[in-house]
């Protein structure tokens, strides 16, 4: 039986308590060893799920730990690029949230590590461990829905209220595309297997941060329009329109959060095709996936290189996008 990969993670944020720490600590193949935090008050609730995790008062110190193999990165934005680089020089395999860089030319750099080094360096993309979005692209690619005339996506949430969140600062990166329309872009390429030829935008600013953004696109064999907002009622699905059919998910995003996870096939004579995932948790998956690619080599299903290919997306929709 293969040693679990051994894990630490640099930060006690927010997103790392309820979601990914317990998910790395559930995790086949997996075990949580650390944890990166100069205040006690915030390692606590992590050694209540995890009794036996170490921590380390310092990123560096989390780092310099030889026991540690792979540190999953929840930082700020802005500060991604600078701590995957630092975790990669130490010998450790990378999982950061995304977006992993505020801009593509900056993957680069990351790629090149990733090479030099020998590690696994990967963004935190987990939809596309989820078995909806698998079960979609293979739809997709077996013509259920014949040909695909137009793919919608849509996700928001409303967060005006605390001001003081990192997604509501611009020198924190924030914004609403930057944080979720990783998910409505990416999804549309992941489910598809296609780039898009052009690209336009439209942006609501509030404080130098984005709080709506509408996306359109041309791809070879589809049109696209989508929206992320951090000012609405919350709401996220996609859609994928075909001549001989629909894909609609629900709760493509935040399986088991939003709500159920269910791929729904609209067919000729209003007949609907449901397949439900009540229980499957796209975290738990990714770090499985991840832990996979660390010991047995196998391939990760979501490389450097994809999502590169959605951060580009994202920057000529800044680069072109007008103000509303």
């Amino acid at each position: 039986m293969q040693k679990p990969v051994q894990w630490g993670i640099l930060g006690a944020s927010k997103f790392a308590l309820q979601h990914m720490g317990p998910a790395i600590h559930a995790a086949d193949g997996a075990r949580l060893a650390g944890l990166a935090t100069s205040d006690p008050t915030k390692a606590a609730p992590f050694q209540q799920f995890c009794p036996d995790i170490s921590v380390f008062h310092s990123y560096d110190a989390l780092l310099a730990d030889p026991g540690i193999e792979a540190v999953y990165i929840p930082l700020p934005n802005h500060l991604h690029v600078e701590w995957s680089l630092k975790a990669l020089d130490a010998g450790k395999h990378v999982l950061c949230e995304k977006p992993m860089t505020m801009r593509a030319d900056e993957f680069e750099t990351l790629i090149a590590k990733r090479d030099q080094t020998g590690l696994l360096a990967a963004e935190a993309y987990m939809i596309v461990h989820h078995p909806q979005w698998q079960l979609t692209r293979n739809m997709i690619a077996d013509g259920a829905i014949g040909k695909l005339v137009h793919v919608s996506g849509a996700f928001s949430y409303d967060n005006r209220a605390d001001t003081a969140n990192i997604r509501n600062r611009a020198e924190t990166g924030g914004g609403g595309l930057r944080d979720i329309g990783v998910y409505v872009i990416g999804g549309a390429r992941y489910a598809t297997g296609q780039e898009p030829i052009s690209v336009s935008g439209a942006i609501r600013w509030e404080n130098d941060v984005d709080v709506f953004t509408e996306i359109r696109a041309q791809f070879p064999d589809f049109t696209y329009s989508a929206y992320v907002s951090t000012r609405m009622h919350p709401h996220q699905e996609m859609v994928f329109h075909g001549e001989g059919g629909l894909i609609r998910l629900t709760a493509p995003f935040n399986a088991r959060v939003f709500g159920e996870a269910r791929v729904e096939l609209h067919r000729p004579g209003l007949e609907v095709q449901v397949t439900r995932f009540p229980g499957d948790d796209h975290y738990k998956l990714q770090v499985e996936a991840f832990c996979r690619s660390v010991r047995d080599r196998a391939d990760y299903p979501c490389p450097l290189e994809f999502v590169r290919g959605t951060q580009e997306v994202i920057d000529q929709v800044f680069d072109t996008a007008v103000s509303l």
